[in-house]
């Protein structure tokens, strides 16, 4: 039914310009959009909403653009990779690391909102260290990880965003997970 929902809206902005339509698209997901550059950027909220603002005017410019042949999240959450992935090659160009993020002042919001997740984090020192430990995880690894931990998409819709393999996100999930969990063993965390 969701789905439906989504194809008659950007049938919608796609046939009729109709900015409404899109406004409501942009409503359903921005929150999601904008908790996965949080846990992409390490908590910087500013870069997140700017990477979310232009994942959502790159999606309004190439609506017509949209097969369906997935759902329109699994589009968007390309957009969003893609708007990421050429961040991190301009700062990487620019040889500007986002190791120098201070995660101190981590938000809130990284690990709230409405979402299927079963990995809630309600305490700010284990938000901290969850971020100092994704920090320590390849781009692609961290992608992966908050992909299915946090924001609780299975391995294929991961493998459409991301446009990887299944077999090489299940790898990067495990060798994150290993990652994730040997750092935060050695910071006092157990299972």
């Amino acid at each position: 039914m969701a789905a439906l929902t989504d194809i008659a809206l950007v049938t919608q902005v796609a046939v009729l310009h109709n900015k409404r339509a899109f406004d409501q698209l942009v409503r359903k997901y921005q929150s999601p959009v904008r908790r996965f550059f949080l846990n992409q950027t390490l908590g910087d909220e500013q870069l997140s909403d700017d990477l979310a603002q232009e994942t959502f005017i790159k999606a309004y410019v190439n609506i017509t653009n949209f097969k369906g042949i997935s759902s329109f999240s699994t589009w968007l959450f390309r957009i969003a990779y893609n708007v990421h992935y050429d961040y991190r090659r301009k700062m990487k160009n620019e040889k500007l690391e986002m190791s120098n993020v201070d995660i101190q002042t981590c938000p809130e919001s990284a690990f709230s909102g409405n979402h299927n997740s079963s990995f809630l984090i309600s305490n700010s020192s284990l938000k901290m260290d969850l971020y100092h430990a994704l920090s320590q995880l390849k781009e692609v690894e961290r992608t992966c990880i908050t992909l299915q931990l946090i924001d609780g998409h299975p391995i294929d819709k991961i493998s459409d965003i991301t446009g990887l393999p299944q077999n090489t996100v299940k790898s990067h999930l495990k060798r994150g997970k290993e990652k994730l969990t040997d750092y935060l063993k050695a910071n006092g965390y157990d299972r």
